[in-house]
């Protein structure tokens, strides 16, 4: 989700360059008055020597006992996908900004802590929460650390290293066999074959999986190690990198490892999300109450307007999405979650509180939400208004609808998949980038291809928020579960037409004759207009996905209906919305040459790279 909000000024962030070029200037003259303690330089060498020249710089204030380090984190091993919908510059550094007291340095004052890309000044929320992180990570090492201290450790670490690296040398062993952390985002792989393919049992899949969460270091000149994690610890992100080369190689590696799950923990307590199907991609709150407030009191949730204007049929989507799952009767099994949305008349309250939920002021506050298409037409400021005239809850639930999503939709320009009959193509992309890097792990060792998922808009207020989950046998199945339990797909598009028109009550999977008919009949039906509106017209919606799913022995074939129990083996890459009972070509199979074709040619115009 979005995270609005600046934590620098440009002054920070950038420097006046005149000032700049004074306080340089005023170093030669004033540098001799003043101490530089010698641990200071250490660490910055070490930053140097275990990086590059470039990964760190430092100012000098002239006269005053401060200076400003800047710390380079490449963020070049974020996929495209990911860092696009992170709103992140992949190709720019983040850099970790840190005022220490010049002569004192561990010993000073805990130093104050800026984030910032210097070209990314709109919408860097993920700052707000990295530097949230930090601060919390230098406040609890500043408990115990000093210079004396820090240079404890390192003449404890040299005492073990002999002239010919042997202790080295066996280390560096040690952390290329050791196992791979155990943890939910990523499990030891069981599958035989799997092991069998990669020769080595577990080593290669690990370091292929790390690749999401392990440091950045390019050809790093010596080896950093960290505490070993231990098996009960879930959370293997937040191990304390070791003091062995210093605070501010400590403090970028654990940068390091907190950014490519920044997505699996809360952005405000930094406690662990806690979801049925794991994490999503985009960075989310919790729904602890004292976080939801604090959500709200930062702001963060005051993006609609820029929202409306730059993803206007994105957001039209989502209302749709949550009122079809609202008006449904099994809304109080799919409306999952139930909005958290603070009361703007007493901010001390929630006026929708998962905990007390009211699907009756929830309704009359969503049917008080002005059309996307009204709001792209007029003053944002004065649409809100009106709003708040007619329901003071109504923007209020529009910001946690656009808030609370929590996977990456874009809607698709011209060069979209024309096969489909349908203005209103999406691209989705849901999987965090732990699971997406376990996908392509899978995809390299046994290959993929694409296939429909078909299911009523009903459940996609969920699906966004909560992934697409392996419902069988669970109070969500709807269609049962004929061929087995795990997520059903189909490389025929008639037939995920037909799940995703049951819905309202038709919750009966259809027999193959019924089926037969059915798809007789879609095709008999007028295909849409060749010049289609912006903005969805109706409420009568049907709706597909196109995933991409792993072609292991895992995935059972009956047929033209394939069962995937592996959740990890399915990703969601775009998404189709027809109106009024219209649907695409019904005789669509993704296994043609030519409708593979054409559905790479669309990946390679999209933020989705292989």
């Amino acid at each position: 989700m979005d995270i609005k909000g600046q934590f620098w000024n440009d002054d920070d962030s950038e420097g006046d360059n005149e000032s700049e070029e004074f306080l340089y200037g005023v170093q030669g003259s004033c540098a001799a008055d003043l101490y530089r303690h010698p641990q200071l330089d250490a660490d910055i060498e070490a930053v140097k020597e275990i990086y590059s020249e470039n990964s760190v710089s430092i100012r000098e204030y002239g006269t005053i006992d401060d200076m400003d380090i800047d710390l380079h984190i490449n963020i070049s091993f974020l996929d495209e996908e990911v860092s696009t919908a992170w709103k992140v510059l992949r190709t720019e550094p983040i850099v970790l900004r840190l005022r220490f007291s010049l002569s004192q340095y561990l010993d000073g004052p805990e130093p104050s802590i800026e984030v910032f890309q210097p070209s990314n000044k709109e919408g860097f929320g993920l700052g707000l929460q990295l530097k949230k992180i930090l601060g919390m990570f230098t406040s609890q090492q500043w408990k115990h650390l000093s210079n004396d201290f820090l240079k404890t450790q390192q003449e404890k670490r040299h005492s073990w290293f002999k002239a010919s690296g042997t202790i080295k040398k066996f280390r560096a062993g040690l952390s290329i066999f050791s196992p791979i952390p155990k943890s939910p985002s990523f499990p030891v792989i069981q599958d035989s074959m799997l092991k069998g393919k990669l020769g080595v049992p577990e080593l290669r899949v690990g370091r292929l999986m790390n690749r999401s969460i392990s440091c950045t270091m390019k050809n790093p000149k010596v080896e950093v190690f960290g505490y070993p994690p231990s098996p009960q610890v879930s959370g293997h992100c937040k191990n304390i990198p070791t003091l062995e080369y210093g605070f501010l190689v400590q403090i970028m590696k654990y940068a390091e490892q907190r950014i490519p799950t920044l997505n699996e923990y809360c952005v405000v307590c930094d406690e662990q999300h806690v979801f049925q199907n794991g994490s999503m991609l985009k960075p989310a709150v919790c729904t602890r109450e004292l976080c939801v407030f604090s959500f709200y009191t930062l702001g963060v949730m005051s993006g609609a307007a820029e929202e409306v204007a730059t993803g206007a049929e994105v957001v039209d989507l989502l209302v749709a999405m949550c009122r079809a799952a609202l008006e449904s009767p099994r809304k109080s099994i799919i409306f999952e979650p139930y909005p958290s949305v603070v009361d703007p008349t007493d901010p001390k309250t929630l006026a929708f509180n998962p905990k007390k939920k009211n699907y009756e002021r929830l309704q009359k506050a969503l049917d008080s939400v002005m059309s996307i298409r009204e709001m792209t037409q007029g003053s944002y400021l004065e649409i809100k208004k009106q709003m708040d005239k007619l329901d003071p809850l109504a923007h209020p639930l529009l910001q946690w609808i656009i808030s609370s999503n929590r996977s990456h939709i874009v809607k698709l320009p011209l060069s979209r998949l024309k096969f489909m009959h349908t203005s209103h193509q999406f691209l989705l992309l849901s999987s965090p980038p732990a699971k997406e890097a376990r996908f392509r792990t899978a995809k390299k060792l046994y290959g993929s291809t694409f296939a429909f998922h078909g299911s009523h808009i009903e459940n996609w207020h969920s699906i966004l928020r909560n992934g697409l989950v392996n419902a069988s046998y669970t109070k969500l199945q709807l269609h049962g579960a004929a061929y087995g339990k795990g997520i059903y797909l189909s490389p025929i598009s008639s037939i995920s037409f037909g799940y995703s028109g049951m819905g309202k009550g038709q919750h009966r999977m259809p027999s193959k004759d019924e089926l037969v008919q059915r798809y007789n009949r879609m095709n008999t039906i007028p295909q849409a207009r060749s010049i289609q509106s912006r903005f969805l017209q109706s409420r009568n919606l049907n709706c597909i996905a196109l995933c991409e799913v792993i072609t292991s022995k895992d995935l059972q074939k009956h047929g033209n209906i394939w069962v995937c129990p592996v959740s990890d083996h399915v990703c969601t890459r775009f998404f189709f919305v027809y109106e009024d009972g219209q649907v695409g070509d019904a005789n669509i199979n993704t296994q043609d040459p030519k409708i593979q074709k054409e559905i790479m040619r669309v990946i390679g115009t999209q933020v989705y790279t292989n």
